[in-house]
């Protein structure tokens, strides 16, 4: 027990006669750490894109209600009346009177 952990702090496990096995396991754990590194930064980057993403739906969101409170308010009868006032026409005080087509027979 003893010796080995002189061998690993000394380095002398790297260079002995069976070293290569050893090289061999250092390289697979360095590539694995590499990927999974990598795929890190990878899920970092779409963390930040989906967080940008849902700010600019909320935006989109106020927008569309911002444009609906909007048209509520200018489909309503006092707010096409003033409009129409203001080209000069006014609404009609003759009520509406209903058109019956008879067919011939």
């Amino acid at each position: 027990m003893k010796k080995s952990i002189y061998s690993i702090l000394r380095g002398t496990f790297l260079v002995s006669e069976d070293s290569f096995k050893n090289w061999r396991l250092i390289l697979f754990i360095s590539a694995l750490a590499l990927v999974m590194i990598a795929s890190s930064h990878s899920l970092d980057k779409k963390v930040h894109e989906i967080a940008k993403l849902n700010n600019q739906v909320k935006e989109l969101r106020s927008q569309l209600y911002d444009g609906r409170t909007k048209l509520m308010q200018l489909k309503m009868e006092s707010s096409v009346v003033k409009k129409m006032k203001e080209k000069g026409l006014a609404p009609s005080v003759i009520p509406p009177k209903k058109i019956i087509v008879k067919p011939q027979s």
